[in-house]
């Protein structure tokens, strides 16, 4: 019976049952894409990981549920913990290849992981959709858009924290999702990221969203070191770099399983 080895990792986190679980599945050669949409439905997580090596690195590919996606941040980190603490990887760092260009993850002497990943100035929207408003519950303020997603800016972090969005009109938005910020009372900046259109209604920590939100607070705050959580259900803490055109993600990550799938 084939198989092919799975691990799960909770990331932007210390601890299990906290930050975003994602799942890891290391292969020698790639699976047909069906297969793996497949295995990312039947994991039904925010985001399963592949990636085979490729000319002394990896490529790694990332699917939600329900689509495969450009670019995902705690599902990185999650594939870098699993190399490094269950499959022996002992090199500075590990260069995975993907859809967004290279991605370099590396592994820092208190047992974190930084992200080097593209970064993603927000761009003012002047026409807002009005599901984005209606979705959030809010009234019509100030939106910008990314490269993947739209940003909104809310006036503290209990407002951000109470939201209950309705997420099928979130789904109307002609974006991958909607991202709320605003300034933390503890942190520089807290966020909630929403996906409903890639199948994912709360994603619960989301490194791809910070490249988008360490630009637009290194400019509002005047600083290019950040502190933020994402204040969803389970939380997760990272310390964002802008340096360039990059963002540096640093987080922990903490091994929730391990096993095989049997096809």
């Amino acid at each position: 019976m084939p198989t092919t080895p799975i691990y799960q990792a909770d990331a932007f986190t210390d601890e299990v049952f906290r930050g975003n679980p994602a799942a890891v599945c290391p292969l020698q050669e790639w699976l047909p894409d069906e297969t793996m949409q497949r295995i990312a439905f039947e994991n039904n997580l925010a985001d399963t990981a592949f990636m085979v090596p490729e000319q002394g690195d990896y490529r790694i590919r990332w699917f939600t549920p329900t689509v495969e996606v450009d670019l995902c941040g705690h599902a990185t980190l999650a594939s870098a913990a699993v190399f490094y603490k269950e499959l022996g990887y002992d090199r500075e760092h590990i260069l995975f290849h993907s859809r967004s260009g290279p991605l370099m993850v590396r592994r820092e002497a208190d047992g974190r992981f930084t992200l080097d990943f593209p970064f993603d100035p927000p761009k003012p929207v002047n026409d807002p959709p009005a599901c984005i408003f209606e979705g959030l519950g809010i009234a019509a303020t100030r939106v910008w858009k990314g490269k993947f997603d739209f940003l909104v800016e809310l006036p503290n972090e209990a407002s951000v924290v109470n939201l209950r969005p309705d997420f099928r009109k979130l789904a109307e938005a002609p974006s991958r999702g909607v991202i709320a910020t605003s300034k933390g009372d503890a942190v520089d900046f807290v966020s909630r990221a929403f996906f409903p259109q890639a199948g994912i209604d709360e994603d619960p920590v989301t490194g791809s969203a910070h490249c988008l939100l360490t630009p637009f607070w290194a400019e509002r705050l005047g600083k290019l070191d950040l502190t933020a959580i994402q204040v969803s259900g389970r939380r997760g803490w990272l310390d964002c770099r802008l340096r360039g055109d990059r963002v540096l993600m640093s987080g922990h990550a903490a091994l929730y399983l391990k096993g095989e799938i049997r096809f």
